[in-house]
């Protein structure tokens, strides 16, 4: 019989994991502590039921998740990387992100801002580059504002640690930013199943789908087990699993160990089952393996709540609909709203926040100018109230 302490130690130090797979020693020094006592068991735990790798030294506790490939690649546009204004990433600064750790790899101990720069400058006339149309300089502050987020990024994450100057110097041409580089959190940054140096496809698709390539299993147990470990993936990762976007195999699967997977997970993370006809979510209880709440205050989380309510009772609405929903919305909470919301255009952006935060917690789908209800939204419905007489007390 495991004692109780060392189970909640366990459950405290995987949910570290799943909410930052990087747990760098000065910053998470409790969880990296609590991963490393209980490294054994979580390794373990992990490889039988997901498949993740994880990796625990004197700096960090590192847990490469990976997701199935495919090809061409699908990427998830509902969970961008944000700056530190919590802006979402776009195409240029990923690019830049890549750039940077790749002129990582070949720089010195040390490097400052602006050569980091010149050399992602440099690297970005690449050809391939060229050919997909992506072109970079740094004689505009929006290209110098992109590099800068990028480089925040990389000390959030503890690749680079800063020595001197300030990155708003830079920005402003009056001052330069000197960083000493983390060699081991850097090489812990690629999360796949093979080394880049062992990958001969000649295609970006092609590559990046050998990067994640998992071997086919060839027998009937090894097949359960991939399966398996495919939806328990999901299950830990996506706010709801929805059984029609499983094929035939995963759904027979599901079906018969629905019970099995999810009590595991519930024993390992604490995480709650809610089994749905159409799916299953896990939910949190303490509200902490999240990076998209809902509800939440002040007028972007209630113009969400308030178009999810109004979502809850439609398949499926257009824009124009939903603008015109927020404007009158915006009419009626002026009071209580932040500045500016009954202005031309401003139901726009409110309507972007809140169908981003939706989306990203699989409740809509957003296609071009038209939003369609998925099955969990139906939560957010708003019934009759009951009114109970004295006759319901007796």
């Amino acid at each position: 019989m495991i004692p109780e302490e060392e189970t909640a130690q366990r459950r405290r130090a995987l949910r570290a994991l799943l909410a930052k797979p990087l747990l760098l020693t000065e910053t998470d020094a409790d969880a990296v502590v609590l991963v490393r006592q209980h490294q054994s068991h979580l390794r373990d735990w992990l490889g039988r039921e997901t498949g993740w790798r994880l990796h625990v030294d004197a700096e960090m506790a590192r847990l490469f998740k990976t997701q199935p490939a495919t090809n061409p690649p699908a990427p998830d546009p509902t969970h961008p990387a944000r700056g530190r204004a919590k802006e979402p990433f776009g195409r240029r600064r990923y690019v830049l992100l890549c750039l940077a750790l790749a002129v990582l790899e070949r720089a010195d101990a040390q490097t400052t801002l602006g050569s980091l720069a010149e050399e992602i400058m440099n690297a970005s006339t690449e050809p391939e580059l060229a050919g997909a149309g992506f072109a970079f300089s740094l004689e505009t502050r929006a290209e110098r504002s992109d590099v800068v987020a990028v480089i925040r990024t990389l000390l959030d994450w503890g690749v680079l640690t800063k020595v001197a100057g300030d990155e708003d110097a830079y920005l402003s041409a009056t001052g330069d930013v000197l960083y000493d580089i983390r060699r081991p959190v850097l090489a812990a940054m690629l999360s796949g199943h093979r080394g880049p140096s062992t990958i001969t496809a000649e295609t970006f698709e092609d590559r990046l789908a050998e990067l994640v390539d998992e071997p086919i299993p060839d027998t009937d147990d090894l097949r359960n087990q991939a399966i398996r470990r495919r939806l328990t993936r999901r299950l830990l990762e996506d706010p709801v699993l929805y059984y029609d976007e499983l094929d035939d195999e995963e759904r027979a699967y599901l079906t018969s160990q629905r019970s099995a997977i999810t009590r595991r997970i519930e024993d390992a993370t604490g995480l709650l089952p809610e089994v749905r006809a159409e799916g299953i979510a896990m939910v949190d209880p303490d509200d902490e393996l999240t990076d998209v709440r809902m509800p939440e205050q002040r007028t972007d989380g209630h113009v969400t709540l308030l178009v999810a309510e109004y979502l809850s009772t439609r398949q499926r609405a257009r824009l124009d609909e939903l603008h015109a929903f927020v404007r009158d919305a915006a009419r009626q909470f002026s009071t209580y709203w932040r500045k500016g919301v009954t202005e031309p255009g401003a139901e726009e952006q409110l309507l972007g926040i809140a169908l981003d935060k939706l989306a990203a917690l699989r409740l809509v789908e957003v296609d071009l100018d038209l939003v369609r209800s998925r099955p969990a939204i139906a939560r957010f419905a708003v019934g009759e109230p009951t009114i109970k007489t004295e006759d319901a007390y007796r």
